[in-house]
């Protein structure tokens, strides 16, 4: 009877020793997690989108954004956060109040998600040509990335305003499928992406969506990480 005694304790001190090591492990992870994406318990982040640009209606979403901002407030709801979504119209206001994630390329682009190209990301810049088809493309560092039918390109970068605060994520793909990429990328990778650049680093990476008609989102990879050339200084005025 005492050996069973002593085998059914040792059995409990086990398993909670077993259960609170999981506990600490999935404390520790949120808390990294929540770190990265400057989210809280109980707070606000914002969803900027931009308009589907072929409708007429002021707060009509392509649904592969739509399914983009599921992904992003996915994210938020794991962190304990909410999220409010924001058309183009809406105001913002101040960057870095709340945690943002800006989604928009191109061709569609809010006007949110364009000032913070104009003047965060100088080093970017997204061209649509007009000839006989849109030729949709945004450079970095002297290299130009095209949409094709094979392959598609997303932006995805973090960054703050001039006073810090919470930080923004940009999400500015060729497409809107690219858009969708570009979140899944950031769903899945966040905990790697956080152990290269901690909770307070900058970072811009551009992936490349390989034959998107094919394979959806599946075949998403890292082509370039840009932040080097990305974030460039204020222009100073000349003397």
């Amino acid at each position: 009877m005492g050996d069973l005694a002593i085998n059914l304790l040792a059995s409990v001190i086990a398993g909670t020793a077993v259960w609170l090591a999981g506990f600490l492990l999935r404390r520790r992870k949120l808390s990294r997690e929540r770190a990265f994406f400057g989210l809280t318990e109980g707070a606000s982040c914002l969803l900027v989108v931009s308009r589907h640009a072929s409708s007429p209606r002021e707060f009509s979403v392509h649904r592969r954004d739509v399914a983009a901002l599921v992904e992003l407030a996915t994210i938020a709801r794991e962190c304990g956060a909410h999220a409010d979504r924001v058309g183009e119209n809406q105001p913002t206001g101040e960057i870095g109040r709340l945690t943002e994630f800006c989604v928009g390329g191109p061709g569609g682009a809010s006007p949110r998600s364009a000032t913070h190209v104009r003047t965060i990301l100088r080093g970017v810049t997204y061209a649509i040509f007009d000839d006989e088809k849109p030729r949709l493309s945004f450079t970095v560092g002297g290299t130009e990335y095209v949409l094709t039918p094979e392959t598609s390109y997303v932006l995805l970068a973090r960054c703050w305003g001039p006073a810090g605060g919470h930080p923004v994520f940009f999400i500015g793909g060729l497409s809107a499928g690219s858009n969708l990429a570009g979140a899944r990328y950031l769903a899945a990778n966040h905990p790697e992406l956080a152990r290269r650049y901690g909770a307070d680093r900058p970072f811009a990476l551009v992936l490349r969506i390989v034959e998107p008609a094919a394979y959806g989102t599946d075949f998403t990879e890292l082509a370039a990480d840009v932040t080097d050339v990305a974030f460039q200084p204020v222009p100073q005025p000349a003397e």
